[in-house]
């Protein structure tokens, strides 16, 4: 969902592994997630990658110690979704906060007869919101198989008990992709840098701080992964909560301030394998159910883990072999985050059969904004990334740490 991009990356990164705590008095969204397994696909891969046209800006300082909670929903370790409302009385629409996009877009009552996925989700009606205000301006989202095509308007914004924060979005006239025909979620709400933004529409994480309803652009997110679990997760706006992850937290600078992207030392399979071994980019998307990484690359690293390969640069996994499979680590500010093989493969059972999937995924992003790497959930899941937009003083940052497993008490 990005614009054109030419910035070149910044290879200077300073680490820093810090333990930080919210002030005692300090008030966090929390927003429920809600989790859902999509089959053998990835929601961003299907979105245009490049480079931004212009130096992004890290936005205003915003003063205070405020923070705030929305639950997040996960199925199948796949897609995590939560809910906001649009108008007045809000609409309620189930959105994927993607931290790979900047826009905020739900479909529309107005959408075209023949767009497939307006008839199975919640559409936007503006006639019954009093607090609607028309835009007009056209806009579009490219996709790799196809285009997202529609208007903006503006109203008020509910999410996590925030409410009155009058935000610019995409009223979906045209989706084309078969992907959102099933999705679960309605739309997307848009997480990355404002020079992501299609049509220079100021993202909702700083209309929320520009107008005061928040104080600070820092969010972050604990993706359950237990797949009988009830609940999927928590977004958290404002801040963190030290609840959801095992100190301390290690921060990476943000190498270019439009996806969430930071420099990566180093991957290791195992004992053997040693993969992105001068450095390498990478981006944390929220938005990417899997890991993925160039082809050759992934194709080691499946052989070594006894991948099998499927379609779409997937593979899989003989379910009986995940005992006895290698650890895989990220090297990231210094700090070996390391996976399991409970943590990297997708365990799915339908029916009595049950079917085991590499959490990595060959997908080639070609210059100038690859090659690169995407942490998607696979490795959210196992780790609370704390997003700090930064302000005019300190750098966009992210934060990094061991979730903690749900019901174990710190």
């Amino acid at each position: 969902m990005s614009p054109k991009m030419s910035l070149p990356p910044l290879l200077l990164l300073l680490l820093s592994p810090l333990l930080t705590l919210e002030p005692a008095g300090a008030t966090l969204i929390r927003i429920p997630l809600r989790r859902v397994y999509t089959g053998l696909r990835t929601l961003n891969p299907l979105r245009g990658w490049e480079k931004p046209a212009e130096p992004p800006s890290l936005g205003a300082p915003s003063p205070g110690d405020k923070a705030f909670f929305v639950p997040l929903s996960n199925y199948m370790n796949a897609q995590y979704y939560g809910q906001i409302g649009l108008g007045t009385p809000p609409q309620n629409f189930s959105v994927v906060f993607d931290t790979g996009s900047s826009n905020l877009w739900v479909p529309s009552v107005r959408c075209h007869f023949f767009s497939l996925p307006c008839w199975f989700h919640h559409r936007f009606n503006s006639k019954a919101s009093s607090s609607f205000r028309p835009n007009g301006t056209k806009f579009a989202i490219q996709y790799g198989t196809g285009r997202l095509d529609g208007i903006l308007s503006e109203d008020k914004l509910t999410i996590g008990g925030l409410r009155g924060a009058s935000v610019i979005f995409g009223e979906a006239l045209w989706e084309p992709s078969l992907v959102f025909t099933f999705a679960h979620f309605d739309g997307v709400l848009g997480l990355g840098f404002p020079v992501l933004a299609v049509g220079g529409v100021r993202p909702p994480l700083d209309i929320l701080v520009d107008q005061g309803l928040l104080d600070k652009p820092v969010f972050s997110f604990y993706l359950n992964r237990d797949p009988e679990a009830a609940d999927g997760g928590e977004l958290v706006l404002g801040g963190s909560d030290p609840a959801h992850y095992i100190p301390p937290l290690t921060f990476v600078l943000v190498t270019i301030p439009a996806y969430w992207q930071i420099h990566m030392e180093s991957v290791k399979v195992g004992t053997g394998l040693t993969l992105c071994a001068q450095g390498c980019a990478a981006i944390l998307d929220t938005g990417t159910s899997l890991i993925t990484g160039p082809t050759e690359e992934i194709r080691a690293l499946n052989k070594a883990i006894g991948g099998v390969p499927l379609l779409m640069g997937e593979y899989l996994i003989q379910c009986s072999k995940i005992p006895t499979l290698p650890q895989v680590s990220f090297r990231l500010g210094g700090v070996w985050f390391n996976l399991t093989a409970q943590d990297y493969v997708i365990q799915i059972a339908r029916g009595g059969v049950r079917l085991c999937l590499s959490g990595f995924q060959a997908l080639d992003m070609p210059p100038p904004a690859g090659p690169l790497w995407i942490l998607g959930d696979v490795f959210l899941g196992s780790y609370v990334a704390v997003f700090d937009r930064g302000d005019g003083k300190s750098r966009a940052r992210v934060g990094l740490a061991r979730a903690r497993v749900r019901g174990v008490e710190p």
